[in-house]
């Protein structure tokens, strides 16, 4: 798939080391800023690692578990990505898309619950979490993360999506600082529904992405 809604599209098969997709990212974000290049939606799985953003705080960092521990320079605060995880990068220009970055983490949101929605996944917005959550009571974990950033009103990072990580490597940390609930996977709730599944539903979506982010009205 090369274009979605005027956007290039990229999917990367097999596992991008973590400095690889940042350099490039960076370069991407930067050549978008010159105007030599298009914006860019990039699809991945990284090897185990986690990250920190930056809220993330030391003591949320239980167990590397071997693992590499990179800054990241997105908001928010620590996650894993690994084989298994769906891994979108969002190089957007929103200097010609209303200039809101509280819209389009908002749309972001409203984006990744309705391709979830396209596979039976009934996610939602929790008041004061952060990421996307499935399920009600001693059930309740969540299902995707979100971290973003902008420079020069290029966005950079985006999202990851669980389809059937080792949900065992989340324990070594304390996921975006929220102790209260688990973590869950399309797997782990039964779903048959992979990767390209996933990528399909993220495509037939992203148009509506697109007029979430500049649309008029007053983001709740």
């Amino acid at each position: 798939m090369d274009e979605v809604g005027g956007v290039e599209w990229q999917v990367s098969p097999g596992l991008t080391p973590y400095e690889e997709a940042l350099g490039r990212m960076d370069a991407r974000a930067a050549a978008i800023r010159a105007g030599t290049a298009g914006e860019l939606v990039w699809l991945l799985e990284h090897p185990p690692l986690f990250t920190a953003g930056t809220s993330a705080a030391p003591a949320e960092l239980l167990n590397p578990m071997h693992f590499p521990v990179h800054v990241a320079g997105r908001g928010g605060r620590y996650t894993y990505h690994g084989p298994g995880q769906r891994v979108g990068y969002l190089m957007l220009d929103l200097d010609k898309r209303g200039r809101d970055i509280r819209r389009f983490v908002y749309s972001l949101e409203a984006w990744l619950i309705a391709a979830l929605g396209r596979l039976g996944v009934d996610a939602r917005r929790e008041p004061g979490r952060i990421g996307l959550w499935v399920g009600r009571g001693a059930g309740e974990a969540k299902i995707a993360a979100i971290g973003v950033r902008v420079k020069r009103w290029v966005t950079l990072h985006g999202f990851s999506v669980n389809i059937s990580p080792d949900l065992t490597h989340f324990a070594g940390i304390v996921p975006c600082g929220i102790r209260e609930y688990g973590v869950t996977s399309l797997a782990a709730l039964g779903m048959r529904a992979g990767m390209a599944d996933l990528d399909a539903a993220l495509a037939a979506t992203f148009p509506g992405f697109l007029a979430e982010i500049q649309a008029c009205d007053k983001v709740p």
